[in-house]
């Protein structure tokens, strides 16, 4: 039997850290409110769950409505629920990070969204909301899971050198990587595939270009291969 009850309940929403990587920063895209409240303020890309719909569902839906991005990687972060988090009702948010390599998409700001942009991730705006909290949360998280997953090629172009390898990685940790044992440690987990191409157009010497054998990581997986850089 079906029971209604009484009592009020808190709102659903998500929100959405998505981090890019461009030649020297580490970037979050950041949607300008149309709406109040924080009318004008930056803020996360995120919005209310609909009653007949998943969560993951809701976070693909308000990121595309609002940034114009779909088919990225996105993972569940964390639920942010403090009394006061939004002013206009008692609400609680599930956090999610998305990846995106930067060549690939184009942000459009739509729905609410006045406007939508990347910022570096050491150099945002006062957010809206709490969304001060959500995206250090997301930050570590990211550290600490590209070092045992490799999820840090969401963020690079299909074909790439050790270079941008190493520098997506010092981007994400915050600290200088020694060149020789890096390259030693990403070449050793066996997942990157030597191409024969160099760049193009680059005015330094042309580096070899690599490309990671995701089909490779996933067999390894399913038989307990640890990936660590």
């Amino acid at each position: 039997m079906f029971v209604s009850y009484e009592h009020p309940r808190p709102a659903l929403t998500v929100d959405c850290v998505v981090f890019g990587l461009d030649d020297e920063d580490l970037k979050v895209l950041l949607i300008r409110r149309e709406l109040d409240p924080f009318r004008g303020r930056w803020a996360l890309p995120g919005g209310f769950v609909r009653v007949d719909e998943a969560l993951d569902d809701a976070a693909r839906r308000e990121l595309a409505e609002e940034t114009g991005l779909s088919g990225v990687f996105l993972e569940q972060l964390y639920t942010f629920g403090a009394l006061g988090r939004d002013p206009r009702e008692r609400v609680v948010s599930v956090a999610y990070y998305a990846l995106v390599k930067l060549g690939d998409h184009r942000v459009k700001a739509a729905t609410d969204a006045r406007e939508a942009a990347w910022f570096a991730v050491d150099d945002t705006p006062a957010l809206a909301f709490d969304h001060d909290e959500i995206l250090p949360v997301a930050l570590e998280r990211l550290k600490g899971k590209v070092r045992y997953r490799p999820i840090g090629f969401e963020l690079l172009p299909p074909k790439f050198t050790l270079s941008q390898l190493q520098r997506l990685y010092e981007a994400i940790l915050e600290r200088p990587l020694d060149k020789r044992n890096f390259r030693k440690k990403a070449l050793g987990t066996g997942l990157l595939v030597e191409l024969d191409e160099v760049e193009q157009d680059v005015a330094h010497r042309a580096a070899r270009l690599y490309r990671f054998d995701r089909r490779k990581y996933e067999r390894l997986e399913k038989d307990g291969f640890s990936f660590e850089i």
